[in-house]
């Protein structure tokens, strides 16, 4: 039986990850890289131990299976022997084993719910759960909710006990247009909060209303332009997506229903939906960090709230690889550059090349006009985390800067309430530290902001602070504007920098409410 995936699922180790717990990597044996277990799973060697066929497993049987050297796990209803695996995993062999012999979906779910699993483990693929021949009322009733398809009457019940009052959708038509209205009742929906795509034949528009997501997914009944526009009524929560006709005929229908249509889940539960975008620019910041934009489909609605990540999918020797960055802005200063294309159609990436690493020289080699698939986004910060502000301070090491680029325009452009925005960012040197210069100048221009950068590999020159996070550092850095302010910390960097600042701030008597960690 699946298990109903939990409300938490961190993400693995990535320095651009949010998420709200660190897990630790352990190291690998050599010849046990994630290239290495590409080139094992292409090599024909028989990983299941059953010779190619593919069985039904009882609970009974998997139970049996609960050693390092017999391990077969349970996810989402397939059944994998990943003994194969042990030694490839970068979490380490007593991680899988927790969920030996069992469902290992919450598990999954808790450390790594991007991880495309599926393609990493298709060779190690034992079979399918089998299902009870008896099942009671309830859990066809529990099954339905888990599969995402909700009866109205469900929806209905659903929203009163746990989320939104209630919600529906209609449309209407003129000559050149179909508009589609969703009536959410909720005074907290914007643009970030409703994502369109128009693929092919399939039309799929997603609104997030707090931690659940209401799906619209049709076939439409005839063929649209290419262009559409998405207005927001804040005040009363109405959605409209207006579609423009490729020719003036009158529609009979919308369409027809597609998979989880007029569904309404926990969004935790609805998967992960990508689009493919086109690389348009690549420029060079650091010495090893480069500025990736990417362009959006003319056919999709797309805005990355601030704080959030998405997940950039590519296929290297045949597997697909996913990896979590957060999306920046062009430019740190708002009177920079305007970006390329107008209406949000671009977004843009500061990511860290490592070249021993799988991901990120595949993804340097790309050229201008490559795609690379674009993921929905995920994260637990919310921007009314930053309601009524008057302190505000970022913790940042390397790339987990990126997440405070968005973090910190947003504060000093839309936080009436904001006294003061500090930024402590450590690097290892100075050819380290990301956009320096647009960072003093910003805090030369708006005097609410101040930067002080930490080196721990510091030329003899260097007048500023060095070493480590540590508890001198950090008192000095986080002196509040008042005793009773209020105030967010928030902390990103490698997996130690984000364990052991965030142990120092509740140290230093920061309430649990006051911290932030995207844990990397």
């Amino acid at each position: 039986m699946l298990n109903v995936p939990s409300q938490s699922f961190p993400a693995p180790r990535s320095q651009q990850r949010v998420a709200a717990g660190g897990r630790s990597k352990v190291p690998l044996k050599q010849g046990r890289s994630l290239m290495d277990w590409i080139r094992l799973t292409k090599s024909g060697k028989d990983l299941t131990g059953l010779k190619g066929r593919l069985i039904d497993v009882t609970e009974e049987e998997l139970k049996k299976h609960n050693k390092k050297s017999d391990c077969w796990i349970c996810i989402r209803g397939f059944v994998y022997n990943v003994s194969p695996y042990m030694e490839y995993h970068p979490g380490g062999e007593d991680e899988l084993m927790r969920a030996a012999g069992s469902d290992g979906t919450d598990l999954f779910d808790q450390v790594h719910r991007w991880v495309n699993y599926e393609s990493m483990l298709k060779e190690c693929l034992v079979g399918r759960m089998a299902v009870k021949p008896t099942l009671s009322k309830d859990y066809h009733e529990e099954k339905k909710v888990l599969n995402g398809i909700l009866p109205k009457s469900q929806v209905t019940d659903t929203l009163a006990k746990e989320g939104p009052s209630s919600l529906s959708f209609d449309w209407f038509q003129t000559d050149t247009v179909v508009t589609i209205v969703i009536y959410t009742k909720q005074k907290d929906i914007n643009l970030d909060s409703v994502i369109v795509d128009h693929q092919d034949d399939s039309f799929r528009a997603e609104t997030i209303i707090k931690d659940y997501s209401y799906l619209i997914h049709l076939g439409l009944s005839h063929e649209i332009q290419e262009d559409f526009s998405v207005r927001v009524t804040e005040n009363v929560g109405k959605v409209e997506i207006i579609l423009k006709k490729k020719e003036n005929t009158f529609w009979k229908s919308l369409g027809q229903s597609l998979e989880s249509h007029n569904s309404f889940i926990p969004k935790e539960e609805r998967g992960l939906f990508y689009r493919k975008c086109q690389l348009i620019s690549k420029k060079d910041i650091t010495h090893d960090t480069k500025l990736f934009g990417l362009m959006l489909p003319p056919s999709t609605h797309l805005q990355v709230p601030t704080g959030q990540h998405v997940y950039l999918k590519l296929t290297i020797t045949g597997t697909e690889i996913v990896k979590p960055y957060t999306p920046v802005s062009e430019s740190l200063l708002s009177e920079a550059q305007e970006p390329v294309l107008s209406n949000n159609k671009c977004i843009y990436f500061l990511i860290k090349i490592y070249p021993a690493g799988l991901f990120t020289p595949q993804l340097d080699h790309l050229q201008i006009g490559d795609n690379i698939s674009v993921s929905n986004p995920e994260g637990s910060f919310q921007k009314s985390q930053m309601e009524e502000l008057e302190d505000l301070f970022l913790l940042a090491a390397g790339t987990g800067f990126t997440p405070m680029v968005k973090i910190l325009n947003f504060a000093l452009t839309s936080i009436s309430s904001l006294r003061k925005v500090k930024l402590m960012f450590y690097n290892k040197t100075e050819d380290d530290i990301i956009w320096r210069s647009q960072l003093e100048n910003l805090a030369f221009k708006d005097k609410r902001f101040d930067v002080e950068f930490v080196l721990s590999e510091p030329p003899s020159e260097w007048n500023g602070k060095q070493g480590y996070i540590s508890p001198a550092l950090l008192s000095e850095f986080l002196i509040r504007s008042s005793d009773k302010s209020k105030v967010l910390v928030c902390i990103c960097g490698p997996a130690p920098f984000t364990e052991q600042g965030t142990r120092l701030l509740h140290d230093l008597n920061f309430s649990k409410d006051e911290i932030h960690s995207f844990t990397a």
